[in-house]
């Protein structure tokens, strides 16, 4: 996001405001300021950080805690991060003259990407601060103004009331000789109390000291609340038999220790580490429990609180993400002047769950099995888990790591083609490690990892032997992580199978812990392709198996989402349900944009395109992104995953035209037809026959589909597929060669002012990161229509681009039985061939002999 208005806006060698250069502190989560402002008009500046600058609002009222009270909030230029420490006098005559103070600060967070919603007109977001806490929303009207116009509103929820921000300005510092009016502090004490009492006759406080005294081992205790060093868990190989022993999921995030004090909340790394500034929704939601004094023990998560979910975790708190952020409570030490670290742990478990019965926002309780611990490993594993803890239900809580707590992981057996090794460090010899391969389709074998245990002395030598022959320093293996250690290893063609133990993969798609198992003499690395489907192959409806949905839970299937025709959520989940074997061939390991729309059709809807939390069957690939920068895109493998989505709200599935796995070859092209709004139909359908009639002249055989909108689609399959600085190159000049051949026709530029009576030919579509609708996917409009594929000579007999509706696209592919474009997924067509021919199509474009009338 640009500073540019900002320096432009001010003299810095005349005001004391922070310039535009410094840099953003690093490690640091998304902060929020929201600043009282005496200019000309006095008002408060709401900014959030977004990115690398402060996202600003001039909201003249300030912000109101009353959920009906909607504030006009104009947006203003961005702003430098260090803004956010900025309180005094701008000298009058230069920009925004007057006294700044700071009314309050904190972080803030958001489910999903904020710069998404944010561009839709519609953002949903949380402050932590020290007065403005809870949920709040952003909407922008569409009301004529000089500065984009929004709406601030809070968020029904426990933070409401009958308040305003100049009912809170106690604390702030008055612009000088001035001081806060009598009126406005008494405001805020009333406000105090009453929000007070509505909070105590909403959620009377339960006294838990009784409750705990009763448990086996409990003694009253006069120490306040404090650090507690933690118990630590023993790695096992083998789960503990018999009901002595409860398992818990081992959740992959930080230890915390929680220590509430007179109702405020301090939270502790393992190592005595005070974390609370870096995690206020835990604070926020642990000062919800009401509890005067306690100590919890938990591990604080991301998403569902996998492995593959630890990254994200970390980077929330480096402030790169902005995900939601949960605390797992496993155990309680001391409640309301009572010592519970003597107490059996199943009975300190009872206490905690009574307290958790229903638990705020971000708390979670861990729950266990008693006994059949196999039976626990396996579902934690199943739901993506690193293995169990078991704990020794009748044993105390003691610091330290001993043989009540133990760690059960599971170990992944799998087997890799080995592509080469490194070179021995230190007294080992032979060599370093095996570099390990999976298959990649027809791309050949992409670097999986290294394994470096598990392996004797002779095992080594003789590795090393025997890979030294036809060893090389170009890899063999598709490479996609930067890693120092494989800029001197030693490549071989695949002959050697090896299998090895893991406790699954880390970010970057490496294996987690390897150990070597065995080599496997009796396979060769052919029969791991042959084993596993070529990405090829998944195009195919006819090959692929999906998983179950029943897995899916879906919540307020009776909400309205297209209010026009009363079609619920639950029917919209039917329909996708219907469609899948069709839909997924579309999506399937490509990067996906979805529209989500959590109010319906008829209410803002924002696209999302970034893996988000607790998306547990939609997979987060990561991809590069313009500056180099990468983040996890969504990319949808089965019928789950699509569901998943569903219940997320998704009506609109818009996939990239290329795979995740290669990411910068483009597998399709599109032509999107988009008709200016006094274009009839009948030249929307000429127009599609005119391009399939070029493309056909060029040797490339097209498909034509219905947007769900105005217009139609051509596509055009690629097989090879093609760089898509080749791909764009060729779209353009085809669009250009149409508008040339009938310029009164056709228009090969997104400017609307062009479009009047024309057609757009839009090429656009045809980039790297860029997208278009998938066939068979919703569209978030009137009559929910749907983005149909039809067969050429069914064009004729077409109504409009909207013609196919959520209701009557399964029963025409209950008649069709097969894929309208049949198996268009296997033709063989490239780009090389056309080049020639496209250069003399443009040469002998000439405007066409014949006009159409025009009304």
């Amino acid at each position: 996001m640009s500073l540019q208005e900002y320096r432009r806006k001010r003299r810095f060698d005349r005001t004391p405001e922070p310039d535009a250069d410094a840099p953003r502190g690093r490690g640091k989560r998304p902060i929020f300021v929201v600043q009282l402002h005496h200019a000309s008009r006095r008002h408060y500046d709401f900014r959030l950080q977004v990115g690398d600058t402060l996202k600003s609002w001039a909201v003249p009222k300030g912000p109101s805690f009353d959920p009906d009270v909607k504030r006009l909030a104009a947006e203003v230029e961005d702003h430098p991060i260090d803004y956010a420490q900025f309180e005094g006098e701008i000298p009058k005559g230069q920009y925004g003259g007057g006294h700044v103070a700071t009314f309050d600060r904190g972080l803030w967070s958001t489910d999903g990407d904020a710069e998404a919603q944010l561009a839709k007109g519609h953002l949903r977001f949380r402050m932590f601060g020290d007065k403005l806490k809870g949920g709040w929303h952003l909407v922008r009207t569409h009301a004529p103004a000089r500065q984009p116009q929004w709406l601030l509103f809070k968020e029904r929820d426990d933070f409401a009331g009958p308040r305003e921000a100049d009912d809170l300005l106690e604390d702030v510092t008055p612009p000088p000789g001035t001081r806060p009016a009598r009126r406005r502090r008494a405001a805020a004490k009333a406000g105090a109390r009453a929000a007070s009492r509505a909070q105590q006759a909403a959620a009377p406080r339960e006294r838990w000291a009784h409750r705990a005294a009763r448990l086996d081992g409990a003694r009253a205790t006069s120490k306040h609340p404090g650090f507690r060093a933690p118990q630590l868990a023993k790695l096992q190989q083998e789960v503990p038999a018999g009901d002595d022993w409860l398992h818990e999921a081992k959740w992959d995030g930080y230890r915390l220790i929680a220590e509430i004090r007179r109702g405020r909340v301090r939270l502790w790394s393992r190592n005595e580490r005070e974390w609370t500034s870096q995690a206020p929704e835990i604070v926020s939601a642990l000062e919800a429990l009401d509890l005067d004094e306690a100590v919890l023990d938990g591990e604080l998560v991301a998403g569902a609180g996998r492995q593959e979910d630890f990254g994200l975790l970390q980077a929330t708190l480096a402030g790169e993400k902005n995900a939601t952020l949960s605390y797992v409570l496993f155990d309680i030490l001391q409640v309301d002047g009572v010592d519970l670290s003597g107490s059996p742990q199943y009975q300190r478990k009872a206490l905690l769950a009574e307290i958790l019965k229903s638990p705020p926002d971000r708390l979670v309780y861990s729950s266990h099995i008693v006994g059949r611990g196999d039976e626990a490993l396996k579902m934690a594993i199943e739901r993506g888990l690193e293995g169990i803890i078991s704990k020794r239900a009748d044993a105390p809580y003691h610091a330290g790591r001993g043989d009540a707590w133990r760690k059960i992981k599971q170990r992944d057996a799998e087997e890799f083609a080995v592509v080469g090794f490194t070179a021995p460090k230190g007294r080992r010899a032979g060599l370093g490690a095996l570099l390990l391969a999976a298959p990649d389709g027809a791309r050949g074998w992409r670097y999986a990892g290294r394994v470096g245990t598990g392996m004797s002395d002779a095992l080594l030598d003789s590795l090393a032997k025997q890979l030294a022959k036809g060893a090389r320093a170009t890899p063999t293996a598709r490479v996609d992580v930067d890693d120092p250690e494989l800029r001197r290893a030693r490549w071989v063609v695949p002959r050697l199978v090896a299998e090895v133990f893991h406790h699954g993969r880390g970010n970057q798609g490496l294996l987690r812990q390897p150990a070597l198992k065995t080599l496997r003499r009796d396979k060769r690395p052919a029969d791991l392709r042959e084993a596993r489907p070529s990405a090829g192959d998944a195009a195919m409806p006819a090959t692929r198996t999906h998983a179950p949905s029943a897995t899916i839970e879906l919540t307020h299937p009776g909400r309205v989402v297209f209010p026009d025709s009363g079609i619920t959520k639950q029917q919209v989940f039917d329909y996708y349900r219907a469609v899948a074997r069709w839909l997924l061939p579309e999506l399937d390991g490509r990067p996906l944009s979805v529209v989500r729309c959590p109010q319906g059709a008829g209410r803002p809807c924002f696209f999302q395109k970034h893996h988000t939390v607790g998306m547990d069957r939609v997979e987060a690939v990561p991809l590069e992104e313009e500056g180099g920068t990468r983040a996890d895109y969504l990319v949808v493998r089965d019928e789950a995953g699509l569901l998943e989505l569903v219940q997320f709200n998704a009506l609109e599935f818009h996939p990239w035209g290329a795979r995740a796995d290669a990411p910068d070859l483009a597998d399709r092209i599109v032509f999107d037809l988009d008709p200016g709004p006094d274009v009839a139909w009948p030249r929307v359908v000429e127009a599609a026959r005119l391009v399939r009639k070029r493309l056909r002249a060029l040797g490339l055989t097209s498909f034509v589909r219905t947007s769900g909108g105005k217009g139609l689609h051509v596509v055009v399959p690629l097989k090879p597929p093609c760089p898509w600085l080749q791909v764009k190159a060729f779209a353009h000049a085809f669009a250009d060669a149409m508008a040339a051949s009938d310029p009164l026709a056709y228009v090969a530029t997104a400017t609307k002012k062009f479009r009047k009576g024309r057609i757009f030919i839009d090429y656009l579509r045809n980039g790297r990161g860029a997208t278009s609708v998938a066939s068979f996917s919703l569209r978030a409009r009137e009559g929910a229509p749907v983005a149909m594929p039809l067969r050429w000579e069914e064009l004729g007999r077409i109504k409009g681009g909207d013609a196919y509706t959520l209701t009557s696209t399964p029963r025409r592919m209950g008649r069709l039985r097969a894929h309208p474009w049949g198996d268009y997924g296997r033709r063989r067509q490239d780009l090389a061939s056309v080049s020639k021919a496209l250069s003399a199509l443009e040469e002998s474009s000439v405007p066409e002999k014949r006009r159409r009338k025009r009304s």
